[in-house]
């Protein structure tokens, strides 16, 4: 993992300093009364993590990694993962949300649990804990439920809520269900308010008015005061929600994305997005990310800023062994260093995973080809020539590889032992354009 500093060891006063110059807080409550709550000792806070896939992505990451450094300064993280509302989802823009069924919630319900648990410290005097709002909204009867909690409620300032406005307006409009989240919500603050002497919610800048219902719940019926704060939602160069790739969202978990596409995500960010991302996503302190920043002016293209942003990350998440095991493998199957041998069998498949092509039926696979097919004719199948008789001509020109081996003959065969792994053959194109074959 990583090195994660605390506020202090990264060059700052205080850790609500640092989250500011990462700019990795949108909006807050009273800001002095944040940094006074902050500053009086260990504060107890905690994130909101709805159950609604199999793996949280690098949106949530943001709210992982501010609650990293929030316990890096000595507070006490508490994540929900939220069986309860789980089962609800939280109103989005696009539309109504699938209702999942209650096992399958169950069970994403740990697989979170599990992966949070990697990101922060479960041992210590400020040691992660695990809350589920299943635990104390599953035994509430509805009128317990309209009684005690749902009669604080206003419908107008409910109505008055961003996304909740957008959807009323918008054809499909919004059912009570999802309606309902924002109680559901602001229940979860005041009960950990009073169970942990919780006092700071985090989550992302869309869940604005989710967190500040639980603000005024506390308020009106314990008369206390306490503090949300919000990371912004994070987008790229040309302004759409950063992390979705072509093929969905980028996952944190190793079976739903690769390390080594999570790897090769972060280093393809371009120059003038870099630096930004260095400051959300590593704990890298301050005087490092200006040396970046200066490499990025001074030799553009270079992309060290890229190398450090993708380690720091993919070494974070999936650990260092794995972010070498990433770098090593681009390495070998560009045939830069490295023998493509020596890659192990779940990262190769990994990595040559976007070099799969479109099927009749639309999905993407591999190509395929058997023991004794001609590579011209495999490496039209993975789609680096038009014809045989192009690849031919490249071929005899020396600009073909079978896994990083210059192909000679126009005429030769796929062996057995051209297979790596007794699965895949792995077709350059000069320098760059590369293919995939899997053995049928």
């Amino acid at each position: 993992m990583s090195q994660v500093r605390n506020f202090r060891e990264a060059g700052f006063a205080s850790v609500l300093d640092e989250l500011e110059w990462r700019g990795l807080i949108a909006q807050s409550t009273d800001r002095q009364e944040l940094r006074t709550t902050l500053e009086s000792g260990p504060t107890t806070y905690y994130c909101g993590f709805d159950p609604t896939a199999p793996s949280l992505h690098i949106g949530n990451l943001v709210q992982l990694l501010v609650m990293r450094h929030l316990q890096a300064a000595g507070h006490r993280p508490l994540a929900l993962v939220g069986g309860t509302t789980g089962l609800i989802g939280d109103p989005r823009q696009s539309g109504e949300r699938k209702l999942n069924p209650k096992d399958v919630v169950e069970g994403w319900v740990k697989q979170l649990k599990t992966q949070i648990g990697r990101f922060l410290d479960t041992e210590g005097d400020n040691a992660l804990r695990f809350v589920n709002n299943y635990d104390w909204t599953s035994t509430m009867s509805v009128i317990d439920f309209l009684r005690d909690v749902g009669k604080n409620f206003r419908v107008g300032t409910m109505l008055s809520k961003e996304t909740v406005a957008k959807r009323l307006s918008s054809d499909e409009g919004i059912s009570f269900a999802e309606f309902s989240y924002q109680v559901l919500q602001g229940n979860d603050y005041l009960h950990l308010f009073d169970e942990y002497g919780c006092k700071l919610q985090i989550g992302g800048n869309d869940q604005w008015g989710n967190l500040t219902s639980g603000l005024d719940l506390i308020r009106k019926v314990r008369g206390a005061t306490v503090n949300v704060m919000t990371s912004p939602l994070i987008t790229d160069a040309q302004g759409k929600k950063f992390g979705k790739s072509e093929g969905g969202a980028i996952w944190l978990d190793p079976t739903m994305l690769s390390p080594y596409r999570f790897y090769q995500f972060w280093f393809n960010q371009p120059d003038d997005q870099v630096v930004k991302l260095l400051k959300y996503f590593t704990f890298l302190p301050k005087d490092r990310i200006g040396e970046l920043e200066r490499l990025v002016s001074d030799e553009p293209g270079a992309r060290q800023a890229q190398r450090v942003l993708a380690w720091e990350v993919t070494s974070f998440v999936h650990g260092e062994q794995a972010a070498q095991q990433a770098i090593d493998a681009s390495s070998s199957l560009f045939g830069r260093g490295g023998d493509i041998k020596e890659v192990d069998e779940a990262m190769l498949e990994g990595a040559l995973d976007g070099l799969k092509i479109s099927a009749e039926d639309g999905s993407k696979e591999f190509a395929h080809a058997h023991n004794g097919d001609r590579i011209v004719d495999a490496a039209v199948a993975a789609g680096l020539f038009r014809s045989v008789s192009e690849a031919r001509k490249t071929i005899a020109s020396g600009g073909v590889y079978l896994n990083n081996q210059r192909v000679e003959d126009g005429e030769a065969v796929l062996g057995e032992d051209d297979f790596l792994h007794g699965r895949f053959a792995l077709i350059r194109r000069g320098k760059k354009a590369l293919g995939a074959i899997e053995r049928s």
